[in-house]
Parts: structure tokens; C-alpha cells; sequence
């Protein structure tokens, strides 16, 4: 029989490797909450950049091609939305809107070569592709973080210490259905303008 003085020792040292390891697993979901939030912040820069860029690119592009007004109009309304967007959800559903319009206005810009021929609008796209691959490493840092802080907040008992530090699942970026289809612009009526 262990003796009574040893049993209590025992029972504190116990103790206190679950509180260690109490503080130090709410501590690291802190640190992946803020990581999160950090990888979110990313995001939301790169796509002020890519909101930033427009308004240049949209120029040169109406001196060239004026007719396709519509193009212009969608993504004016998308930047709207997105400049007015309070939640994280907003932004990326008006991000969503400006990449769809964007994709339209590059169709339009292939049946321009006058356009393509200009260094400023050259060098706009250049920024504009920079930005784009930045907003994608951005959604996949945003995703892989969500991925490690989604799979400690499920684990048990880590779970528990999750919900005492109000750490919770997040969503991830998906892309939405309507980006993952080619857009189709139709030229049969149109003719460059020289």
C-alpha cells in the first residue's frame, strides 16, 4: 500500500498536469483562432488590392470598347457591394460578383488586340493576374487554417477546452458554382473598334 503521503502527491501532481495541459490547449486554440483570423485578413487585403485595380483596368478597357457597357455596370455594382459589405460573408460574396464580372471583361479584352497592345493595360494585367494569385494563396492558407483549427475544436477532450475558449468550426472559401463554369460572351454581333 502506497503510503497516504505519496496518494496525495500523486493526486496533485495529476492535478496539475491536467491544468498545465488545460492552459496550454486553450492557450494554442487561442492561437489558431487568431491564425484564422489572421489568414482572413489576407484575404480581405488582397482583395482590396484586386477592388483597387478595377477602376484603372475598366478604364482603359472603355476607351477601346465602349459598347459593352453591361460588363462595366456589373462590375460597378460588384464593387458597390463589395466597399458596402460588413461580414465576411459579404465580401466574399461580392469578391465572387467581381470575379465574374472580371472574367467577362478578360473574354471581351481577347477580341481587342488594340487593347492588348497597350503597356498600360499590359501592365494593369500583370498587377491584376499578381493579385489574382495572391487572392488564391490567400483562400488556400485561409482554408488550410481552417481545416487545422476545425479538426482540434472536433477532437475530444480538446473539444471542451474549444468551448470554454468560444473557439468554434469555421466555413471554409469554397468556390461557388457559378465560378466554375466558363463564361460565354457573344461577339457574332460586334466588331472590334479600330
Amino acid at each position: 500500500m502506497i503510503p497516504k503521503k505519496y496518494t496525495n502527491l500523486f493526486i496533485i501532481a495529476i492535478i496539475a498536469i491536467i491544468v498545465i495541459w488545460g492552459i496550454g490547449a486553450y492557450n494554442r486554440f487561442i492561437n489558431l483562432n487568431e491564425k484564422v483570423n489572421s489568414m482572413w485578413a489576407q484575404i480581405d487585403v488582397q482583395l482590396q488590392r484586386r477592388y483597387d485595380l478595377i477602376p484603372n483596368l475598366v478604364q482603359s478597357v472603355q476607351g477601346v470598347a465602349g459598347q459593352e457597357q453591361t460588363v462595366f455596370g456589373d462590375l460597378a455594382d460588384a464593387r458597390s457591394k463589395y466597399s458596402g459589405a460588413n461580414t465576411a460573408n459579404d465580401r466574399v460574396t461580392a469578391s465572387n460578383q467581381i470575379e465574374s464580372a472580371l472574367s467577362r471583361l478578360l473574354v471581351i479584352v481577347e477580341n481587342y488586340p488594340t487593347l492588348q497592345s497597350s503597356q498600360a493595360f499590359r501592365d494593369l494585367m500583370t498587377q491584376l493576374e499578381g493579385t489574382e494569385n495572391r487572392v488564391a494563396v490567400a483562400r488556400k492558407d485561409y482554408n488550410d487554417s481552417v481545416q487545422v483549427i476545425n479538426a482540434s475544436v472536433r477532437r475530444f477532450p480538446s473539444n471542451i477546452i474549444a468551448w470554454m475558449a468560444s473557439v468554434h468550426k469555421r466555413v471554409y472559401l469554397e468556390t461557388p458554382e457559378t465560378q466554375k463554369t466558363t463564361p460565354v460572351v457573344d461577339f457574332s454581333n460586334l466588331a472590334p473598334q479600330e
